[in-house]
């Protein structure tokens, strides 16, 4: 009887802080063992040791190794420790990603899955080009990863699309929701929820938190108890604290933060909001876990229709959602769930139970293992324990 089989689960630096998702999913595989495999460790999100592989491990000879890896596709001692693991299947994160870790996927003789999450897809070409080694080389490769990738995974229907956009071929892409684990992310009734406007999320462009903070100075003036929360980091986080001193009355930033405490703070809060836009770079939310992980713990949403967030929020049901960059009608509906208990009371046990009906974790993930069998031919796939 056939046990779980060994995936690569490729990301090229071990693992930023919000890309949870990303372990979540991994550690949640039933019939397959993820072993994490990239350019180097981040200090970021916690991963086993004893199933985190890297190229580099620090120091001169760390850095040679990884720019011979990123730079040619060159990886000796990885690919020995790889071949000894005999992993059945590579499954990269982002197109960047994708390129670094197809000569791996060819070297070893299996398939390359890619995941692509938002701005791997939205960004401008000329923009990648001005980015990190990684997005210049993806623009560079990215023919050939269209040729030679087994399956290419969005996270939306809207991220699929511009897959398809840009030439992947139409038999090979797929749209697969990553999905939200709902043990974790499950509200503690008895602690009160108090007239608190979340935002979490990283502070760049994309995001929109300039414009959630105009909403906000339009909100307190009839909710003069409302606060602003504003929880991740970003180059723009100077700028945006200075609007919110000269605009609010009540706002904290409390910079990037662990799981645990964000999950805190959705507990206490009565709204999410992640107003996202498309940015000058033409960025844009590819789907956005975190609206996900609030609607999960009976917080609602009120952002606006960008990229894949209709997709994530059904409008009326869980949230509201209203055109990019209208902040004043933002504000309104801010302002309507701090006001109608009722509306509130609906949308709030509306979430919890469209996340159990769409979005369950370990059932996203049993539809990526049927993804993942796909691409194995002729293997037997015995019962899991």
């Amino acid at each position: 009887m056939t046990g779980p089989l060994p995936v690569v689960i490729y990301r090229d630096e071990l693992l930023p802080p919000s890309e949870t998702f990303i372990r979540d999913q991994a550690e949640a595989l039933a019939g397959f063992v993820p072993y994490y495999v990239g350019s180097r460790l981040v200090g970021g999100l916690p991963l086993p040791p004893e199933r985190t592989i890297t190229v580099s491990e620090g120091g001169t000879l760390g850095r040679l190794s990884e720019a011979a890896h990123k730079g040619l596709g060159l990886a000796p001692a990885l690919r020995r420790r790889l071949e000894r693991l005999r992993p059945v299947l590579v499954h990269a994160h982002f197109g960047p990603g994708g390129t670094m870790a197809l000569p791996l996927a060819q070297h070893l003789g299996v398939p390359l899955l890619v995941t692509f999450h938002g701005y791997d897809l939205t960004v401008c070409d000329d923009e990648l080009q001005r980015a990190s080694f990684p997005e210049r080389l993806y623009v560079h490769r990215r023919a050939e990863l269209r040729t030679r990738g087994s399956r290419f995974l969005a996270v939306s229907r809207f991220l699929r699309d511009r897959l398809l956009a840009q030439g992947y071929p139409p038999d090979r892409v797929l749209v697969h929701y990553i999905g939200v684990d709902l043990d974790r992310f499950r509200s503690d009734p008895d602690v009160p929820r108090a007239p608190i406007v979340l935002f979490v999320g990283r502070l760049v462009e994309v995001k929109g938190c300039e414009y959630l903070i105009r909403a906000m100075a339009l909100v307190q003036e009839v909710h003069r108890e409302a606060e602003l929360v504003v929880i991740g980091d970003g180059p723009l986080r100077e700028s945006l604290e200075s609007l919110a001193r000269a605009e609010l009355r009540g706002c904290r930033f409390l910079g990037a933060q662990p799981p645990e405490i964000v999950r805190a703070w959705m507990n206490r809060a009565r709204v999410l909001s992640v107003p996202s836009v498309t940015a000058a770079s033409g960025a844009t939310e590819g789907f956005g876990l975190v609206f996900l992980e609030a609607q999960a713990m009976g917080l609602p949403v009120v952002s606006f229709a960008s990229g894949g967030i209709p997709e994530a929020v059904e409008h009326g049901v869980t949230g509201f959602l209203g055109p990019e960059r209208d902040w004043r009608r933002l504000a309104g509906g801010i302002g309507h769930l701090l006001s109608d208990a009722t509306v509130w009371e609906r949308f709030s046990a509306a979430g919890p139970a469209r996340m159990r009906a769409r979005f369950e974790l370990r059932t996203c993930t049993a539809g990526l293992e049927a993804i993942y069998r796909s691409v194995l031919p002729g293997r037997r796939f015995g019962a899991v324990a």
